[in-house]
């Protein structure tokens, strides 16, 4: 691994993303062009240690989902995020699909421009590529995991905690889109080997699954009315909506609710407190009843 040159690297594409770029506000006091170290941090998931480290050209070697969202929080193209996999001695993987792969450009920029709603990417497995702060806020981070776990619909099949994210009522309607949706994306792979594990490996573990699956059912999830569990505003009723990339590996998601709506005014107050957790402590519950 080639620290110093790494370290080089990632300082000078910090240095020329404005703030406005990436949706953060433009203060009047900045002292270094471009971003700041712990915004990059911030954006990419990191601690802003590690990434202050990564920059002084110390500390352990990067994995390769950590350098891939570095490339996405540093609005690195193609031939940059391939660098980065060289200079930190790590195989550059497939720019289609997987948590590592390479946000397509106009879904990137697209998402860019979506401030005042929430929205992310993610491929046609499901698997989270980039979000921005209110989709934080409103379905929470997703885990950086690698191989199947990182889809969420695979997650959905075998992690009862991915499913609090719905309403227990709405989780057999959720349940059958997502497998359609499978169903649809498997025939476009064709003989994909990492659809094809996935299918086989939910068919072994989940029963539920595997009688969804018999049906053959299918219907890509273009838009949808989604009930959504928030632990602080209850249960937000919104529109998702889907934007695909030209072959279908990609897709970009927004969330939205007509005006005048209850869901329309739960997002307004989702912008003002942003990922705060603000339910009750024990100990001001414990106040609150004495």
């Amino acid at each position: 691994m080639n620290h110093s040159e790494l370290a080089a690297f990632l300082k000078s594409r910090r240095a020329r993303i404005r703030p406005s770029d990436v949706g953060l506000p433009t203060g009047p006091r900045r002292r270094v062009p471009g971003l700041r170290r712990e915004e990059v941090a911030q954006l990419a998931g990191l601690s802003a240690d590690y990434y202050t480290e990564l920059e002084r050209g110390r500390g352990t070697q990067p994995s390769a989902q950590v350098l891939a969202s570095l490339a996405r929080a540093l609005r690195l193209d193609g031939d940059e995020r391939d660098h980065v996999f060289h200079l930190a001695d790590r195989m550059v993987p497939p720019a289609a699909h997987g948590p590592t792969a390479h946000v397509q450009p106009g879904l990137l920029g697209l998402l860019d421009q979506l401030t005042t709603t929430p929205a992310q990417v993610i491929t046609d497995l499901h698997e989270t590529l980039v979000q921005n702060p209110l989709a934080v806020a409103l379905v929470g981070r997703h885990p950086a995991a690698r191989g199947p776990a990182a889809s969420f619909v695979y997650r959905w099949f075998t992690d009862p905690d991915a499913r609090t994210l719905y309403p227990a009522e709405d989780h057999p309607y959720h349940s059958r889109v997502f497998v359609a949706d499978l169903q649809a994306v498997a025939a476009r792979r064709g003989r994909d080997t990492e659809v094809t594990q996935m299918v086989a490996a939910l068919r072994r573990r989940n029963q539920e699954f595997a009688g969804l699956w018999d049906t053959h059912d299918v219907a890509l999830r273009r838009t949808d009315h989604k009930r959504i569990v928030h632990a602080t505003l209850g249960v937000i009723e919104l529109d998702c909506h889907s934007l695909f990339s030209e072959d279908g590996r990609q897709r970009l998601l927004w969330f939205s609710a007509p005006p005048g709506t209850e869901g329309a005014a739960q997002l307004q107050l989702l912008s003002v407190i942003g990922t705060q957790d603000m339910t009750p402590s024990a100990n001001e519950l414990g106040q609150t009843q004495a």
